[in-house]
C-alpha cells in the first residue's frame, strides 16, 4: 500500500511501499524524484523528514545521499547540507556533449542488433511523443523524448555505457530542458526523431548516425540559447 504523500518539498513527492523501506528502496525513490525534475535545483534535502517518511534511521538516508552525491545529482555544503545540484550553463553544455558522445558510441550496434520488438517499442514511444507535440504537452514531450532515445539505444547491449548515459541523463533532468524550448523547436525535434526512427527501423546505421548528429546539433543550439537567457 502506498504511503500517502505528506509535507512539503521533496518529501511530498516520495512514495513508500509497505510499513518501512530498505536502504536500496530509499536510494531508488530519492533518485527517481530528483531525476523527475519535480524538485527545483538548489532545493534542500531534509534528512530527518526523509527518514521519518520511510520509517528508517538516518543511516540509510545518509548512505543514499552520499551515493547521489557521487552521481552528481546532489551537492553538499557544510551549512546547507545536501541540495539538488544546480547546474551552470557551462556545466549543462558539457553534459549534453557527454550525452551526445555516449549516444554516438552506441548507435551503430543499436541499429544493427535491433529486432522487430525493438522497432515496435520505439515506434510506440514515438507515437506518444507526436501526441505530446500536437497537444502542446511539454511535460509529456520531456518524458517521451528520453524514453525514445533510450529505446533506440537499448539494443546496443552495452550495459556499462547505458549506465553512464543514464547518469548523464539524470543530471540534466532537473533542468527540464524540453519544457523550456519553444513549440516550434519541439516540432523540429519531432521531425528529427521521425528521421531517427525511420533509420532505426530500416537498421540503417549510417542513416541513424546522421539523423542523430543533426538532432544533437539542434539540441545543443537550444541549450546554448537557454543558457544565454540565464
Amino acid at each position: 500500500m502506498n504511503q500517502p504523500r505528506r509535507q512539503s518539498g521533496i518529501v511530498s513527492l516520495l512514495v513508500r511501499e509497505g510499513a518501512y523501506a530498505t536502504g536500496p528502496q530509499v536510494l531508488s525513490e530519492l533518485r527517481r524524484v530528483i531525476a523527475s525534475g519535480a524538485v527545483p535545483p538548489g532545493s534542500p534535502i531534509p534528512l530527518d523528514d526523509v527518514a521519518a517518511f520511510f520509517g528508517v534511521s538516518l543511516i540509510p538516508v545518509r548512505e543514499a545521499l552520499k551515493t547521489l552525491l557521487g552521481e552528481g545529482l546532489l551537492e553538499h555544503q557544510p551549512r546547507l547540507g545536501y541540495t539538488v545540484t544546480d547546474l551552470s550553463a557551462a556545466e549543462l553544455d558539457e553534459l549534453y556533449v557527454v550525452r551526445g558522445a555516449l549516444e554516438a558510441a552506441a548507435l551503430d550496434a543499436a541499429a544493427l542488433q535491433s529486432t522487430p520488438v525493438d522497432h515496435a517499442r520505439a515506434s510506440a514511444i514515438h507515437a506518444q511523443l507526436v501526441r505530446a507535440v500536437a497537444d502542446g504537452d511539454a511535460a509529456g514531450f520531456q518524458r517521451a523524448s528520453r524514453e525514445f532515445h533510450e529505446a533506440l539505444l537499448a539494443p546496443c547491449r552495452m550495459p556499462r555505457l547505458l549506465h553512464m548515459l543514464d547518469i548523464a541523463w539524470n543530471l540534466t533532468e532537473p533542468v527540464q530542458t524540453m519544457m523550456r524550448v519553444t513549440e516550434d523547436e519541439r516540432e523540429e525535434m519531432r521531425v528529427d526523431h521521425q528521421a531517427m526512427l525511420d533509420a532505426f527501423v530500416a537498421r540503417d546505421a549510417a542513416g541513424l548516425r546522421e539523423a542523430s548528429s543533426a538532432h544533437h546539433e539542434r539540441l545543443t543550439a537550444c541549450i546554448s540559447r537557454l543558457g544565454d537567457q540565464g
